[in-house]
């Protein structure tokens, strides 16, 4: 259903915010304020993260954009204040009204509380790409402590997290892979034991993961990249003989090298090889939200880190254009 602000009319009590109109960047602009329906609760945002999903719903490219909408204020999710003063993290406040303004609207069970040792900052940064690895791992992979894990992408922002939530979460052996070769020297400091460039040949490539996985007996892969990269993991898994006894469940997360691959028939016959996928539509809110809630937990106890930078609302239409994507933005009230 299209929506338009009611503020220049006078029926509803205004707000400052991030508004997006006709697929273009956001302003900052008046917008209607939240009021809570039965159920939920509207948060004093404190910071909200500038995510790939925020990117992709604000743009209408994500696969869980809504259109029809006149104006709404883009922000999968934040952290902030309830009425009572209670910090929270939360995911998917209900449209029109996103997590990118001073208020949001969300159902309760969709909030987290916040460990006293958590920033508000660092918990609206962790959130999105920390809970994609978390619940690849537990959810998707039933992951099991003692276990290797195989990061298909490990330089961006979730991929660096990835590493350092396998190791937390018991990984015998962590092997990373990507390209930039300035974050690639950082990951053994995460938790990385081997890295992969993928600038290499595709005959070398497969080589290289066949070598890995087999030494390291990895049974999880956490794929960020789909595409090429993807093609030659499982080449490599395929090839490796076959060993019936260990399931190697590979889970795709994101295709930033690609949305398609060519997946040969016998590369599913000729290895216990499952392949999943992680997101929004494979597991349910529910059990999201609890990924997150042993995310926040974890943030102090494992010491995961990650880079950020910050801008004020007001800010919010140049800072969109000019962030790079090295640190995560985080915008900020």
């Amino acid at each position: 259903m299209a929506y338009s602000p009611m503020v220049a009319s006078g029926r509803g009590k205004a707000m400052k915010a991030a508004v997006v109109r006709g697929g273009e960047a956001p302003v900052y602009a008046d917008f209607d304020e939240p009021a809570a329906r039965d159920g939920e609760v509207v948060v004093t945002m404190r910071a909200s993260a500038l995510s790939n999903i925020t990117r992709g719903q604000a743009a209408g490219s994500h696969y869980s954009s809504e259109s029809g909408a006149d104006a709404f204020v883009p922000g999968f999710d934040g952290a902030g204040a309830l009425a009572d003063g209670t910090r929270v993290y939360f995911v998917s406040p209900r449209r029109p009204f996103g997590a990118i303004a001073e208020r949001a609207v969300v159902r309760r069970g969709l909030c987290v509380l916040l460990p006293d040792g958590v920033d508000d900052v660092t918990a609206a940064a962790i959130g999105n790409p920390g809970v994609s690895s978390w619940a690849a791992l537990t959810e998707r992979a039933k992951f099991v402590a003692g276990e290797s894990v195989l990061v298909n992408g490990a330089t961006g922002t979730s991929g660096k997290l990835a590493v350092q939530i396998a190791k937390h979460l018991g990984a015998a052996k962590v092997i990373a892979t990507g390209r930039n070769p300035t974050a690639l020297k950082e990951l053994p400091a995460l938790g990385a034991d081997s890295v992969i460039s993928l600038d290499d040949t595709p005959e070398r490539l497969v080589a290289r993961f066949r070598d890995e996985i087999r030494a390291h007996r990895v049974a999880v892969v956490l794929d960020y990249l789909w595409g090429p990269p993807a093609e030659r993991i499982i080449a490599a898994i395929a090839g490796d003989g076959g060993d019936a006894s260990r399931r190697i469940r590979y889970v795709e997360i994101g295709a930033m090298a690609g949305r398609d691959i060519a997946l040969p028939s016998a590369a599913l016959r000729s290895a216990a090889l499952e392949i999943l996928g992680s997101g929004m539509g494979s597991t349910s809110f529910d059990r999201l939200i609890a990924c997150v809630g042993a995310l926040m937990q974890a943030v102090v106890p494992a010491g995961l880190a990650i880079a950020t930078e910050t801008a004020p609302l007001r800010d919010v239409a140049a800072a969109w254009t000019r962030n790079t994507g090295a640190n995560r933005l985080v915008f900020t009230m």
